[in-house]
């Protein structure tokens, strides 16, 4: 049976929060990750741009070919690039750390790509929400999609995963899909119904963990299909994307809640208050100073100092 403990309140050290002013208040910062200048790196997912925060605040941005392309979850890639998924605009975009933009259609029309990861094949691996599928696109551009086992389940967020498998959550069918590269895919359905899985992520122990926004709940998954699940304080806190630190521990973001949360690998969970009301948390991603970097929509992006 899956481990559903007590939910515990936070106990750990309160931990210094900054916010860094990035866009305005409607641009809409979403998906985040850190670059391979040392930078961090984030959509706008209402303004149609691609930003860029220094450790320090300097904030730099680019404007992308549709400003309603709806620019979601980005990655670094295996040639040094940033990519990343426009959910409106049905395509994947190329940055470089310099700012020059290649945009690459899809081949299935209304994909709705969502989900983004470099995989260990020298590709990139996403998830094409409304389409149903999981597609693979190479530096240059050359896309493969592979069809998925459930029809209507809404493939979301996708991580490596230390099997070599591209692990990805199902949110509309409650289950986590794992696809090897000949794209068989082998589904794992969650215990709790309607959990509604988002983020995933591999943690420092072999496994994968992943948010239920849903259910108020962070699942965690073993490469052979061992289920656990921890429920959070609030089970109306709407967690929704997740990322490792290099101690062991995966962080969260709450957006019902407006807090970052932390899990460690035995099921204890911290939370920590973010300091703007209603800061709407989305992406989330360690950074390149140990510090925990997250998107809020509200046009700043924070950075959570653990201690």
């Amino acid at each position: 049976m899956p481990r559903r403990p007590v939910p515990r309140r936070p106990i750990a050290p309160i931990a210094p929060i900054a916010e860094f002013p990035v866009s305005g208040s409607d641009a809409g910062p979403y998906g985040i990750t850190c670059g391979p200048d040392g930078a961090l790196w984030f959509t706008m997912v209402h303004d149609g741009r691609i930003g860029r925060v220094t450790t320090d605040g300097e904030v730099t941005s680019y404007q992308l070919e549709s400003a309603s392309g709806g620019p979601s979850i980005i990655t670094t890639g295996p040639d040094d690039a940033l990519w990343f998924t426009e959910f409106r605009s049905h395509r994947i975009g190329r940055i470089t750390t310099t700012g020059n933009i290649t945009s690459f259609p899809l081949p299935t029309p209304d994909a709705g790509p969502f989900g983004i990861t470099a995989g260990p094949d020298e590709a990139l691996w996403f998830t094409e929400a409304r389409a149903n599928r999981i597609g693979r696109i190479t530096p240059d551009g050359d896309v493969t999609e592979f069809p998925l086992p459930l029809s209507g389940a809404f493939p979301s967020a996708i991580a490596t995963g230390p099997d070599g498998r591209l692990w990805f959550t199902m949110n509309q069918a409650n289950a986590i899909g794992a696809i090897e590269y000949d794209g068989h895919v082998t589904v794992h359905p969650l215990p709790v119904p309607d959990s509604a899985p988002v983020g995933i992520t591999a943690g420092a122990d072999g496994a994968m963990w992943f948010v239920e926004i849903g259910a108020g709940r962070i699942g965690r998954i073993t490469p052979d299909g061992k289920i656990d699940e921890f429920a959070l304080p609030d089970p109306a806190s709407r967690p929704h994307a997740i990322a490792a630190d290099a101690d062991g521990n995966c962080w969260f973001t709450e957006w019902g809640a407006n807090r970052i949360g932390r899990i460690t690998p035995d099921g204890r969970i911290d939370e920590h208050d973010l300091p703007s009301p209603s800061s709407e948390p989305h992406g989330i991603t360690l950074g390149p100073d140990g510090a925990i970097w997250t998107a809020l929509e509200i046009g700043t992006v924070a950075r959570l100092t653990p201690r």
